[in-house]
């Protein structure tokens, strides 16, 4: 019992931390014009959970605009469900992200079509680059 108490509370914790991320990410589309350039034209739904059901954060692009939601969406371009909250984790700390490595080790299943999470992996480093002024 204490054992899924702990594992609900990482997963929240996680949740928030992704949410986080993703609507600092909207916030460089909002403020930085050079960013928003990347999702002119661009329409995408994102789903990113985990498999034992402890988080769920949908992301959707749209006119130029990102928002991200704290819930399932439907009709949506890719769901990236990653094994729990700590692949998640080790997923975005990760100095070097591995996402082949990742599917082999089953940590994440991607269903949808691989090209929506590359243009999302794209944006993600570009931001990155932004933030740590290497661009």
């Amino acid at each position: 019992m204490l054992k899924e108490i702990f594992e609900s509370f990482d997963s929240e914790i996680t949740e928030e931390f992704l949410e986080l991320l993703l609507n600092a990410m909207g916030l460089f589309f909002v403020f930085s014009r050079e960013f928003r350039r990347q999702i002119e034209g661009f329409e995408g739904r994102y789903l990113f959970r985990s498999r034992d059901g402890g988080i769920t954060i949908s992301t959707v692009f749209k006119d130029g605009k990102m928002k991200v939601k704290e819930k399932e969406i439907s009709n949506t371009d890719i769901i990236i469900s990653f094994k729990n909250a700590k692949a998640l984790r080790d997923f975005i700390f990760s100095p070097k992200p591995d996402i082949l490595g990742s599917i082999l080790r089953q940590d994440v299943v991607v269903d949808g079509n691989l090209n929506y999470m590359y243009k999302f992996a794209y944006m993600a480093k570009r931001l990155q680059l932004m933030a740590t002024g290497q661009v």
